[in-house]
């Protein structure tokens, strides 16, 4: 019990550490993205009633009956962090607070802005394109800061803590019921970009988490008789890093050789024709690689 104490609280003290590091920079990505957040929102979905995510989703709806889309979504987010606050506890709720009141802020101030621009002869396709990939580069911003805007977030939570609903579906439920109350308001046509919209936010949202993936990751699994041939072949390859791990079929229990290998994206069809030129029936498994680092400074 005292040893679980001790690592728990070292772990809370790496957390905190992590938190404390690059603050400034962390604080400058949160205001970067809430202001091109905001500014995709007046620029793209509220003049074109394309209603795809969160409060400001509910907010484009309400606003045809009048209601003010920045004063709402701050009223929104205000009662979402007092809920938090008894429902999730303080650490959930603290890093919500200032993007929470920062993005309406922010709303308010680029809707003057936002007015100075007009695209009388774009496509609604192109307007829709445009605003998911502004909106979810901002979006991944904010999230790649360590903070949060509130909203529909905190909704996700809640149904998270309380039900066996996983974040990603509870997110997915949320915001598809936004999409379609904003059907009730407006036509077809405008829900089939908000859905397009969501896609894009999702995808672009990503991108700037993770970056976008300088290499692969493959992981073959080989005959002992084939490795040498297999090995030989990666190491032949510029830029190319492997590591032999000695495994075995779960199924049958066979003694195999499982090789780790990083390979530069533009080099993927010519390791995967290579792989299969040696052994049509190989088995491999090819992965995303988003960082690679080792001692060096290089993958070997």
């Amino acid at each position: 019990m005292i040893f679980k104490k001790l690592r728990e609280q070292r772990v809370e003290k790496l957390v905190e550490r992590i938190k404390k590091r690059n603050i400034v920079k962390r604080y400058a990505m949160l205001l970067l993205g809430c202001l091109i957040v905001a500014f995709s929102f007046n620029l793209f979905f509220l003049r074109y009633n394309i209603v795809c995510f969160g409060v400001s989703g509910i907010s484009i709806v309400l606003s045809s009956f009048g209601i003010n889309p920045s004063t709402f979504i701050m009223i929104a987010n205000l009662v979402l962090l007092i809920i938090s606050y008894f429902f999730l506890g303080v650490e959930d709720t603290k890093n919500q607070i200032v993007g929470s009141l920062l993005y309406p802020i922010f709303v308010s101030l680029t809707a003057y802005i936002t007015n100075l621009i007009d695209f009388k002869n774009l496509e609604m396709i192109v307007i829709a394109i445009l605003g998911g990939v502004f909106c979810g580069i901002g979006s991944g911003l904010i999230y790649k800061s360590g903070f949060g805007t509130g909203g529909t977030d905190i909704i996700g939570n809640l149904i998270t803590k309380y039900s066996k609903v996983t974040m990603g579906h509870a997110m997915i439920c949320i915001n598809s019921l936004i999409i379609v109350a904003g059907k009730l308001v407006f036509s077809w046509e405008t829900m089939m970009y908000a859905v397009v919209v969501a896609y894009l936010i999702s995808i672009f949202t990503d991108k700037v988490l993770l970056g976008i993936s300088n290499s692969k990751a493959f992981y073959i699994v080989v005959d002992k008789d084939k490795d040498d041939i297999v090995r030989d072949f990666l190491v032949s390859l510029p830029e190319v890093g492997s590591t032999i791990i000695d495994a075995h079929g779960g199924y049958t229990d066979d003694r195999e050789t499982l090789i780790l290998a990083v390979v530069p994206t533009q080099m993927y069809f010519l390791v995967k024709e290579g792989l299969q030129e040696i052994d049509k029936k190989i088995f491999y498994l090819v992965c995303d690689s988003y960082e690679v680092s080792s001692r060096s400074g290089k993958y070997e």
